[in-house]
């Protein structure tokens, strides 16, 4: 999609909003409207009343929506003062938008957008006439709390989508079914891949052993490319004193999706001996009155101590290390999703530290191991978003001369991707610019993957230094990056991008050795220890079932390979060979042939071939 279509389609969908919200007006004349947004699918409208909404509601909803369409209503635009504006809205008794018109600042055009009795608070922008919507279908109703706070009232979020035809509707349609097969949370758990257990707590992923083993895969995968770009590994620990985070200015700046601070002994024995509030023990840790520690939510200040360990010199930049870390983020529960949205993940984290002259080809080396990751996974459709910062907001530290020239290095890095990329205000770190990669999954769906930040203001903050040629001390340049983002997340992505049909060399099990009978397991099972010795995953069917019965069991847990074996296989040494994964392999080999033919496939990284 081109930026041209996006916007259009953007109109078209947050006009969709608007038509949402006055057919729900019509048949249900009390409801309190908050925002109506347009989003990346679709839109959505976020309503108070005293009511559940219905399936059949959503129905009768959606009639209205298309007889409003049919009215061929014109959106009209108009420019209003503070005072009509909040008039208008008492006399509707329309509540939230006057919290919302208070939002607006002072000076900003405040605009109303009209189309047959409705009328709505609104920057637009919108199409001419409801007629030009297209084809629209309302697809959930959900609970959503105001201003997307848990301290808030939750009100009831109707979600739909729109397009210009009733062709792109319905192969978006059709792609959201083939999304609930894909599924990951129905997936992992047929495939028993994950749990995640109350009893253990919410937003915790449990990687069962076949997850595990994907994991791991992917761990091996990335760590042999970094050894080709000079990383080095280390391990920092999960805790680290408060202070740190308050140095490096992730507290309090991310402090409303962290875990709360823990007190030191010390403190904790102080407090309780003076009979001291929980409130104000935690008041002393976040304005430094006592000590305490974190659930790091970042692992950047731990690699800032492992690069401050010792004196560095030009020569040993740059310094590259990497970890598969793992981080805890507040998230609150309405917004946890199986294992894309989660409280505890591991990220595969590595920064560089290098000098200004080093930082272009640096910046190129991360964006090259994004895109090999992004090929080795057949996805290969995706798109650059480059964020930066609000210059009118205060939550970004550092000086406007050190951000002006990390955006400046990432600019010049996108451009040269040969993708198409967007620029966003307001999307950076709070430390530093960023490029973030939004994928296209093999069913078209968009996720955002893989990171890489520039930063200058960390080693500002942290006073890091290297010693130059000319025997000067120089300040480092630190670059933050994550392919995958956070395991967690980009398995749970792979899981639906593949549908559980894993390429050979991901896949928790490679190879079903299906016996024809019971006479021959023993045998079967002399093929499996073979197989396992040259470091394939395997394992015998030994069940009594018919062959068919085998057959549909390894392809509902979804094995890639099968080997039937029957007498003539055991008497001539063969295996009969059945691939899920390239459907025009068939036929015997003989079993050195067949394992090499699996390790061949397995370092190929070769992807499926439906």
């Amino acid at each position: 999609m081109t930026m041209n279509e996006y916007v259009d389609l953007n109109k078209i969908r947050h006009s969709a909003a608007h038509v949402l919200a006055a057919a729900v007006l019509r048949l249900f004349p009390n409801a309190k409207l908050d925002i109506g947004p347009s989003t990346r699918t679709g839109f959505y409208y976020d309503f108070d009343l005293d009511y559940n909404f219905s399936q059949e509601d959503l129905e009768s909803i959606e009639r209205e929506m298309l007889k409003i369409i049919l009215e061929d209503q014109k959106f009209i635009k108009k420019v209003v003062t503070r005072d009509e504006a909040m008039s208008i809205m008492k006399s509707k008794n329309q509540t939230y938008k006057l919290a919302r018109l208070a939002d607006i600042p002072e000076g900003d055009e405040i605009s109303l957008y009209v189309n047959g009795e409705f009328i709505d608070l609104c920057r637009g922008e919108h199409v001419n006439s409801t007629k030009e919507i297209g084809a629209i279908k309302l697809l959930s109703i959900a609970g959503a709390y105001y201003r997307g706070s848990e301290k808030n009232k939750q009100l009831q979020r109707i979600s739909g989508t729109a397009f210009a035809s009733k062709k792109e509707l319905d192969e978006y349609l059709a792609m959201l079914e083939d999304a609930k097969k894909r599924d990951h949370r129905k997936l992992g758990k047929e495939l028993k891949l994950f749990i995640i257990s109350d009893e253990l707590g919410q937003g915790m992923v449990l990687w069962l052993p076949k997850g595990a083993i994907i994991r791991q895969e992917l761990q091996n995968f990335i760590l042999e490319e970094l050894e080709k770009q000079g990383y080095q590994q280390v391990f920092t620990p999960h805790i680290a004193k408060l202070g740190l985070f308050k140095t490096s200015g992730h507290f309090p700046y991310y402090k409303e999706s962290q875990f709360p601070p823990l007190p030191d002994r010390e403190s904790l024995e102080k407090a309780t001996a003076s009979n001291q509030s929980c409130k104000a023990m935690f008041d002393d840790l976040e304005n430094g009155n006592a000590d305490g520690f974190l659930l790091k939510p970042m692992n950047c200040p731990g690699h800032v101590m492992i690069y401050m360990s010792d004196q560095r010199s030009y020569r040993d930049l740059p310094f590259k290390i990497a970890e598969f870390g793992t981080v805890y983020r507040w998230e609150q529960s309405g917004e946890l999703n199986g294992m894309t949205r989660v409280r505890s993940f591991t990220q595969d984290d590595a920064h560089i530290f290098c000098t200004q002259e080093q930082l272009h080809d640096e910046i190129n080396g991360c964006l090259y191991l994004v895109k090999v990751i992004f090929k080795t996974l057949g996805m290969e459709k995706f798109r650059v978003r480059i964020g930066l910062r609000d210059k009118s907001s205060d939550k970004y530290i550092g000086s406007d001369d050190n951000w002006m020239a990390a955006e400046k290095a990432l600019r010049a890095a996108a451009g040269e991707l040969g993708v198409p990329f967007e620029v966003i205000d307001g999307e950076a770190a709070f430390y530093g610019p960023k490029i973030d990669f939004i994928v296209q999954d093999v069913i078209g769906r968009e996720w955002q993957l893989g990171t890489v930040q520039v930063d200058y203001n960390l080693p500002e903050r942290f006073e890091m230094s290297y010693i130059g040629s000319d025997n000067r001390e120089y300040r480092p340049i630190m670059i933050h990056r994550a392919p995958f983002g956070s395991l967690e997340r980009f398995v749970g992505l792979l899981i639906e991008h593949f549908g559980g049909d894993f390429p050979t060399w991901l896949a928790p099990e490679q190879v079903r050795i299906i016996p024809l009978n019971d006479d021959l397991i023993v045998h079967a099972n002399e093929i499996n220890r073979e197989l396992q010795f040259n470091g394939i995953r395997a394992s015998v069917d030994e069940h009594s079932d018919k062959l068919s019965g085998k057959i549909r069991r390894a392809e509902v847990e979804k094995v890639p390979h099968m080997f039937i074996l029957g007498v003539k296989e055991v008497e001539t040494g063969t295996v009969s060979i059945r691939s899920r994964i390239d459907k025009n392999f068939t036929g015997s080999l003989k079993l050195p042939s067949a394992i090499e033919y699996l390790k061949k496939v397995i370092a190929s990284r070769e992807l499926p071939n439906w």
